[in-house]
């Protein structure tokens, strides 16, 4: 009879345990997978979605490799992504997220920067690229959008390959959708 209520308690915790299978929580997860925002979606109407809690699901392209605290989340559409960013040390994001499926919650955010600032992002993904950077021909200020998240799942983890020589792993300069104004 005991044998079988300790079976019966180990079953208990191993089935949610099984149906997780392959996926990694962090933070807060996510309110429910049913509806996710495109982040095509996001990056064309950025101010429509300011202060609102959104949930995206993409393929992680970029992540912080200091602390796990942002990745990157490609859209449907080549070349745009949005940045998931997480407070410091509460959920940090590991490299090997990189390529994995991952739906993220938060509050879209809006970062409205002076005109010191806008030229000094723009000087930082310059040199980033490796392009020559006038000051002067920066005459308006920038907003940067972020999802501030309080949550993700990854739906898989993949394995990435360590890079080659002198290959960065992140998709700097595409990092966030932008706005001037």
């Amino acid at each position: 009879m005991r044998k079988g209520i300790v079976l019966a308690a180990c079953l208990a915790l191993l089935v949610p345990a099984l149906s997780l299978a392959g996926e990694t929580v962090y933070g807060k997860g996510v309110s429910s997978r049913e509806t996710t925002l495109p982040v095509s979606e996001l990056i064309a109407h950025p101010d429509a979605h300011v202060g609102q809690t959104v949930r995206v699901q993409g393929l992680v392209v970029g992540v912080c490799e200091h602390r796990g605290c942002w990745i990157n989340i490609a859209s449907e559409k080549e070349g745009e992504t949005v940045r998931v960013k997480v407070e410091d040390g509460v959920i940090v994001f590991p490299a090997n997220i990189l390529g994995s499926t991952v739906i993220a919650e938060g509050v879209w955010t809006a970062n409205k920067l002076d005109l010191e600032t806008t030229k000094k992002y723009c000087g930082a993904q310059a040199e980033k690229k490796g392009e020559a950077f006038n000051p002067e021909h920066v005459t308006e200020c920038m907003t940067l959008y972020q999802l501030t998240g309080t949550g993700a799942v990854a739906l898989e983890t993949a394995v990435a390959p360590k890079p080659a020589e002198g290959e960065k792993r992140t998709l700097e300069g595409a990092d966030r959708p932008q706005h001037k104004g």
